[in-house]
This record gives C-alpha cells, sequence and structure tokens, in this order.
C-alpha cells in the first residue's frame, strides 16, 4: 500500500515538473512572461507530491535510505522549495526551465534505482551535518543554474541575438547581485557543513571518507577566493561564471561521484 501510494506519488510529482517544463519554454518562446500565480500554485502541487513520495522513499522499515539517487530527489525537492519562496522577493522563477525537467529526471531515477544505502541508527548531531549538507548543496546547485543562465544571457547580448528567454530575464546586473547572493548563502551554509562534519565526525579522514571531505574542502576554497575575487578584485560576468562552475564540480565529485561510484559500478 505504501509502496503503491509512493509511486503514485512520485509520478504526478514527475508529471507536474514535466507540463510546468513545457509551460515555461512556451512563454519564452512566444517571448511572454509566464503567470507568476498561476506558476506558484503549479508548484506547489508539485512539491506537495515530490514531498510526500520522497518522504516515504526515504523513510523506511529499516531506517533511512540514503542511496543516491532517493537523495538526490530529496535535494531538487528542497532546490524547489527554495527557489519558489525567494522567487516572492527576487526574480527567479526562470530557474525553473532548468529545474523542472531535472526534477522529473531525479524522480524518476529514484524510483528506478535498487541501490540503497540503509542507516538504521543516525544520532542527531551527524542528522544536523546532513541536513546542512542537503542546504549547503541545494542552495550551491542553484547557484550554478543562475551561473548558467547568466552565461547564455551574455552570449546572447554579447552577439545581438536575443531570444525569447532572454526578453523574459532580469537585466544582467540583477543577474549578477542574484548569483552572488545565492554564493554567499550557500558558501556559508558549506561553512557550517565542513564544520560540523569535524566536530561531530570522528574521524574525516578515514578511508571512506577521506575523498569526500578533500574535495568538500576544495570546493570551498573555490567558492571562498570567487567572493574575494568579487569583494576585493570586482571579479564578475565568465570569470565568476568559471570559478561558479569549478566549485559546484568538485562539491559534487564529493558527494554524488563517490556515491555513483561505490552504489551503482561497484555494486
Amino acid at each position: 500500500m505504501i509502496l503503491t501510494m509512493s509511486l503514485a506519488m512520485n509520478i504526478a510529482a514527475a508529471v507536474l515538473y514535466l507540463g510546468g517544463s513545457a509551460y515555461l519554454i512556451s512563454a519564452a518562446l512566444h517571448k511572454h512572461s509566464s503567470n507568476a500565480q498561476w506558476l506558484m500554485a503549479f508548484t506547489l502541487c508539485a512539491l506537495a507530491f515530490h514531498g510526500i513520495g520522497s518522504y516515504q522513499l526515504l523513510l523506511i522499515d529499516d531506517g533511512i535510505n540514503l542511496g543516491v539517487f532517493k537523495v538526490g530527489s530529496l535535494i531538487f525537492w528542497v532546490i524547489n522549495l527554495v527557489v519558489l519562496i525567494s522567487g516572492l522577493r527576487k526574480p527567479l522563477h526562470t530557474l525553473f526551465i532548468f529545474l523542472f525537467p531535472l526534477s522529473a529526471f531525479s524522480i524518476l531515477m529514484s524510483m528506478a534505482s535498487d541501490s540503497d544505502t540503509i542507516i538504521t541508527h543516525i544520532d542527531t548531531k551527524i542528522l544536523t551535518h546532513i541536513l546542512l549538507s542537503i542546504l549547503a548543496y541545494s542552495l550551491l546547485i542553484i547557484a550554478t543554474l543562475q551561473a548558467l543562465l547568466l552565461a547564455f544571457q551574455n552570449y546572447q547580448l554579447k552577439h545581438k541575438h536575443p531570444t525569447g528567454l532572454i526578453r523574459v530575464l532580469p537585466p544582467l546586473q540583477t543577474m549578477e547581485t542574484l548569483l552572488f547572493e545565492l554564493l554567499w548563502v550557500g558558501q556559508t551554509l558549506l561553512t557550517l557543513s565542513i564544520v560540523t562534519g569535524f566536530i561531530f565526525i570522528e574521524n574525516l579522514f578515514a578511508q571512506q571518507l577521506a575523498h569526500k571531505t578533500v574535495l568538500s574542502i576544495l570546493a570551498w576554497c573555490i567558492y571562498a577566493v570567487l567572493l574575494w575575487g568579487h569583494m576585493r578584485l570586482g571579479w564578475r560576468g565568465n570569470t565568476a561564471i568559471r570559478w561558479t562552475l569549478g566549485g559546484f564540480l568538485a562539491l559534487m565529485l564529493a558527494y554524488f561521484g563517490s556515491k555513483f561510484v561505490i552504489e551503482i559500478l561497484l555494486n
């Protein structure tokens, strides 16, 4: 019964995400803004189904399933929620063009994958570290998508052939400001995640954790250099985009790269 309900919820969420993606792409191609109220209601419905479905996949009778695709689906749920709430004050709703199809894909993979990492007991301190890590990854993924959108906007404006999507985007300066706001929040959460890891986890440089720790610290350093360069040297534009993508690559390899190799390739 629970499995059937989980399946129904996840499929409903994936269908809603794909429908929302089609709507946003159509609006961009026809060079008109999407209806904000309709989009919010649509996204709330998708988030409700996604949240319930993800909850039922993660919390099982034996404990908590932290399989790579299950956690990936949860991260996209958090990302969509953050973008929806932030979109009430900031022009971030255009990110849903990327997020909706990616969210649908993450849901389908979480249902199809049988690679599991089941934790039967988890300490509150470790749970705090995990939640901070998920929030940090979510914010920095949003920042990465914002950087890609900024790169596309830069390219289109430079070559003087703006598409429908460009016409509904905020001004370039606003897009860049949003990028650095996201990076600051994401870097703060990543700092807290790393600090709690050192405090709550006995040996972060143990064999099974060493690569995650090193790559997470590398990502932190990349983001720190970028934010310092922006404040002190005025880094922006393509320089900011490249550093953002570099930090994202290191961060994703830290978690998803190792999890994918262990759970999928070596399983």
